[in-house]
């Protein structure tokens, strides 16, 4: 908020002080974040700095000109619906990226951004890149606790089993089969691999 509050404070004054600059982020009451959308919808406020309240449902056509400041520090899904902020109306529209210094990971990030528009592929890249986060947890970044699969490598292989555990709560095995299981998983797979601990 800050930030956006120095940067319409620096281009209302001195860069574009003949044009008409408003200011949204989320710490507004909500009558001021409306009428700052409603100025910049109907064309009286030509540039609009904002905090990234502005991700979802800002539906402005005539807006064709957006710039990401710091975009190093933004997920890949999150540029993606910020640059989907623009080019909603007949006129050609961009979509500025500036960065500081990056890591390889972000550098990758922005490569990414920058040669996909397909929000599929972007989704998977992000994923893929930051990892899908814990299932059950509190994380909502970083690498899963599996050893051997990859949620992105193998999906159809774990679309597979999920059916196959949905089959089995479904429809349980009697004893004797889940027995019989045991016993072949020992046999076969824990002297091969070195997987089932026999007790």
């Amino acid at each position: 908020m800050k930030a956006a509050q120095k940067m319409h404070q620096h281009l209302s004054q001195l860069v574009f002080p003949d044009l008409e600059v408003g200011l949204l982020h989320g710490r507004m009451p909500a009558a001021d974040k409306e009428a700052a959308m409603d100025r910049f919808q109907r064309g009286l406020t030509n540039i609009l700095v904002s905090t990234t309240v502005i991700e979802v449902g800002v539906d402005v056509p005539n807006a064709s000109v957006m710039v990401i400041e710091q975009a190093e520090r933004f997920g890949l899904a999150q540029m993606h619906q910020l640059r989907g902020r623009v080019g909603r109306g007949a006129e050609q529209s961009y979509c500025i990226l500036v960065t500081a210094k990056m890591s390889e990971l972000a550098r990758e990030r922005i490569r990414t951004l920058v040669e996909s528009g397909d929000g599929f592929y972007i989704a998977e890249m992000d994923m893929k890149l930051r990892g899908p986060g814990e299932f059950f947890g509190t994380r909502q970044s970083g690498l899963p606790a599996l050893q051997i699969g990859s949620i992105v490598r193998d999906a159809d292989v774990l679309e597979v089993a999920r059916n196959e555990a949905a089959a089995f709560v479904a429809h349980p095995p009697s004893e004797q089969d889940l027995r019989n299981a045991v016993t072949f998983i020992r046999d076969h797979w824990q002297r091969r691999y070195g997987l089932v601990q026999v007790g």
